[in-house]
């Protein structure tokens, strides 16, 4: 079965050109990438100006949340992987987007667990927390974009073809008095053929018939001889 990927832009009233659903997949999802990579990149980037401390638990605040050395380089380590996502394609963008979402969500409870300890090398503050969960979901939610879902456009570049086992079957049963006729008319010459005991005239309907295969084709092969 083939599917056609590609639809027109729609075209609005005043003549702007936009996009069709499945034509804003992609788009989202490179926009989406590059977006939370430079909000990243810059926390990283004022953490790294400020010289702040490598591994201090205390941290010094960033754009109102704590930062050090590790993070801030971790967060530029971050923001290049998305962007290296984007130039690869939509497709690697969204899948490179849900995995760090998930991974900011794992973050924030570590994290959490950490908080005011010697463990906590990230000098981790409960506004971190709320900044990896927030940008964790967002992660997954614009990754997720019109990619998980039972019902996509067909010119999404993640819908896929339905095979023809998976479609809704087709009512071959009669639906005229004169079908109804000709089913029970070819029941009979059937069994007459098996029996031996067929007209000259069934023996040759039931050969015409034998050459499709469909209810619906042997039924129009009956009625077409008489």
């Amino acid at each position: 079965m083939t599917l056609h990927l590609t639809r027109p832009h729609w075209t609005s009233r005043s003549g702007a050109t936009t996009l069709s659903p499945g034509q804003r997949v992609p788009v989202v999802h490179r926009i989406g990438a590059l977006v939370v990579a430079a909000a990243i990149a810059v926390f990283g980037v004022l953490g790294l100006l400020n010289g702040l401390d490598f591994f201090s638990t205390d941290g010094t605040r960033v754009l109102g949340l704590s930062s050090n050395g590790l993070l801030s380089v971790i967060s530029l380590v971050t923001a290049a992987v998305l962007v290296a996502a984007v130039l690869r394609g939509p497709r690697v963008a969204s899948t490179v987007m849900i995995v760090v979402g998930s991974l900011f969500l794992l973050s924030a409870l570590a994290n959490l667990a950490v908080l005011r300890t010697d463990w906590n090398f990230l000098a981790f503050r409960f506004s971190n927390v709320v900044f990896s969960v927030v940008a964790g979901l967002t992660l997954l939610l614009l990754g997720a974009y019109g990619r998980v879902s039972g019902n996509l456009p067909s010119d999404s570049p993640y819908a896929r073809p339905t095979p023809d086992g998976d479609l809704e079957p087709v009512d071959q049963s009669p639906s005229t008095p004169q079908e109804y006729e000709a089913e029970r008319a070819m029941r009979a010459a059937e069994v007459a053929v098996v029996q031996h005991t067929a007209t000259p005239d069934q023996q040759r309907r039931v050969r015409a018939m034998a050459e499709v295969s469909s209810r619906p084709d042997r039924r129009r092969v009956w009625m077409s001889f008489d």
